[in-house]
């Protein structure tokens, strides 16, 4: 990986973490996800505009089947985030997702791509999913009934992340979507998506307005940054690198989440925190 694409997926681990922590401390549900769609949508689209006008990119069948279908698959995760969210830990539920994506994503660049990666970077890889894995605690808590709904809105979170990861790469390398438009087109198809329930739910839209104000604009900015930086890196990055080295996101996370929300468990987060420092190292080597 180069030191550029390092550097970029570096800067969207932190708006990625920074973002998450904004969404949990709002706890808005669909509302709130409408809500910050719309913001994103409206506050990007004098760059979606610009790129259309100065790049003017070619925007064929082939394209805009892929800019609808990765607004289908993010439509999705944001809905299987929020009811993880919502009856779940975020302790458990972020790891576990940030940690099932990459390895599917890898996996499946692999077997369907033709990707190559390197022992270093497997291995760097594997350190920074173990990492991952440790923050969840004991695996054997899956085992309650109070926690296995949680992890399986996880999972499946984990599971589109790792099929809009190799869709999104497809479109930006292969179709040569700007990343920039291909995530402006997925917030947009997301919000008309969910348009029809903020129709219905008005009350509850203005609710969020009203006191999540703040925290939708600083989640309705982060959200896509995050994401362009990423959909950036993967032009000219293997999915199988870039993948597993956005879960350093989870140490930006860890120490958000013991100091801002008072998580606790410090040490030991920090312990599995440091085994995914070292094998983001690992991971640039490749």
């Amino acid at each position: 990986m180069s030191d550029f694409a390092l550097l970029l997926v570096l800067s969207a681990a932190f708006a990625h973490a920074t973002w998450n922590y904004l969404a949990k401390k709002a706890c808005g549900g669909t509302a709130f996800g409408w809500l910050f769609g719309a913001i994103s949508t409206v506050v990007y689209f004098p760059l979606a505009i610009g790129i259309l006008l100065y790049q003017q990119p070619v925007i064929g069948l082939n394209q805009l089947i892929f800019m609808a279908g990765t607004a289908v698959l993010h439509c999705a995760y944001f809905y299987l985030l929020d009811r993880g969210y919502r009856i779940g830990d975020l302790s458990l539920i972020y790891p576990l997702a940030r940690s099932t994506g990459p390895l599917l994503a890898m996996i499946t660049a692999v077997l369907f791509l033709g990707e190559k990666p390197t022992l270093v970077t497997i291995t760097g890889g594997l350190m920074i999913l173990a990492g991952v894995f440790f923050l969840t605690g004991n695996p054997l808590l899956l085992k309650k009934a109070d926690a296995r709904k949680p992890a399986l809105f996880a999972i499946l979170c984990g599971i589109v992340i790792a099929s809009y990861t190799v869709w999104d790469k497809m479109a930006v390398s292969l179709y040569l979507v700007p990343p920039l438009l291909l995530d402006w087109s997925a917030n947009l198809g997301r919000t008309l998506l969910l348009t029809p329930y903020a129709v219905q739910n008005r009350s509850k839209v203005y609710e969020q307005w009203k006191t999540n104000k703040k925290l939708a604009f600083g989640v309705g900015i982060l959200c896509p940054l995050a994401y362009i930086l990423v959909l950036t890196a993967l032009v000219f990055s293997p999915v199988s690198y870039i993948a597993p080295a956005r879960e350093i996101s989870i140490l930006v996370g860890t120490v958000l989440g013991a100091k801002l929300l008072s998580e606790g468990n410090l040490k030991s987060r920090m312990a599995a925190a440091g085994s995914m420092v070292i094998g983001l190292a690992v991971l640039s080597l490749g």
